[in-house]
């Protein structure tokens, strides 16, 4: 099974984003939208896991949340990776807020002592909601003047990590909360 850890965003400010990208949903570009249940920050992608593998990595974020607390967040302004004219992933940003990047460092900590490699990039937390088509990956104006456009802003406190199950299916990943570690 395909897991990774993350930060879940409350459904009223999943909603207030969704509807933020309706003018992007509503031109048309080449880009596959992640659907509201799919909204959340990734701390950390583990790819595959085994069946026996699964309590060691439900462990493993037992132990990267152990005495955090819960923590407010931000989100706010959208964009791209790597860029609006080369875009893969199409974004809201999220404040890189210093609980957060504990949290990340820590669970990267952990899933390192299990042997899932260590990221090699700094962490930019956000909240994926679309990935580029190869038609787009050349270069859209419309697309960086769409981004430019998008008013969000929201806030939210993180009350739990949670190890998410990701099943891929024809119309994109769908997305199960296997084991939620409360932030005291």
């Amino acid at each position: 099974m395909r897991l990774f850890v993350a930060v879940n965003l409350p459904d009223e400010l999943r909603r207030t984003i969704h509807d933020a990208f309706a003018p992007l949903r509503a031109a048309h570009l080449p880009i596959r939208w992640v659907e509201l249940p799919g909204m959340h920050i990734t701390l950390k992608f583990l790819g595959e896991v085994r069946a026996e593998q699964v309590a060691d990595a439900e462990a493993a974020l037992g132990r990267a949340a152990a005495g955090m607390r819960a923590f407010p967040l931000a989100v706010e302004g959208a964009g791209a990776f790597p860029s609006a004219d080369r875009a893969r992933v199409v974004w809201v940003g999220c404040e890189a807020a210093p609980p957060l990047e504990l949290l990340q460092h820590a669970v990267e900590r952990e899933y390192a002592t299990l042997g899932y490699p260590v990221e090699g990039r700094p962490f930019r937390p956000h909240v994926t909601m679309g990935r580029a088509q190869a038609k787009v990956r050349g270069g859209v104006r419309e697309l960086a003047e769409r981004l430019e456009a998008v008013d969000i802003e929201g806030e939210f406190v993180a009350h739990s990590v949670d190890l998410m199950e990701s099943t891929l299916g024809p119309d994109g990943a769908r997305y199960a909360v296997r084991r939620a570690v409360p932030l005291a």
